[in-house]
């Protein structure tokens, strides 16, 4: 008998990150998510979905990189080690990633690209879109000046690898 509780023991810490893992980064992320929303607090809303903004990058990060991390043995237990710092509310880890990094990154305009930009088909009501639609959607964004940087940008990367314009302008791939 004892011998039973011994190997249920070396089973449970053997696979310690396996069971843990969903308990701390979904069981109760989840409770205290719906404790928040019943809260009048907009201190534990925005921790609980600062997290789960985290959660979906790192859940986003494992799905694109799920080859190479399973070649890294301790992957699971960072993952869990990482996920309680983000989740103890002693350590605030979710709220200081989000302002430290994300929203740096998302509110900062000369690093944000519109990915979602689809052009417009041409119909009879609306111009195509073309270079000088979408020049001119960008400075009404963005502004004249972050427009202008865009073009030395481009200029300077452009000298260093050639020039895809000739003289009259017209494109070369």
């Amino acid at each position: 008998m004892g011998s039973g509780a011994g190997s249920f023991l070396k089973v449970l810490l053997k696979n310690f990150d396996v069971l843990a893992g969903p308990v701390v980064s979904l069981v109760y992320p989840l409770y205290a998510s719906i404790r928040a929303i019943e809260t009048k607090s907009a201190t534990d809303d925005r921790q609980w979905l600062t997290y789960w903004i985290l959660y979906s990058m790192i859940t986003l990060f494992e799905l694109t990189f799920a080859k190479l991390i399973e070649w890294i043995p301790i992957w699971s237990y960072a993952k869990l080690i990482m996920t309680c710092w983000l989740v103890i509310p002693y350590f605030s880890g979710a709220a200081y990633v989000y302002e430290h990094y994300v929203r740096p990154f998302f509110l900062n305009p000369q690093q944000t690209i519109n990915i979602w930009y689809v052009p417009r088909k041409k119909d009879g009501f609306s111009k195509p879109d073309d270079v000088l639609t979408a020049a001119e959607k960008y400075i009404e964004e963005n502004g004249t000046e972050a427009f202008e940087k865009l073009i030395h940008r481009s200029d300077k990367s452009q000298r260093s690898g050639g020039s895809i314009f000739d003289d009259d302008h017209r494109y070369y791939y």
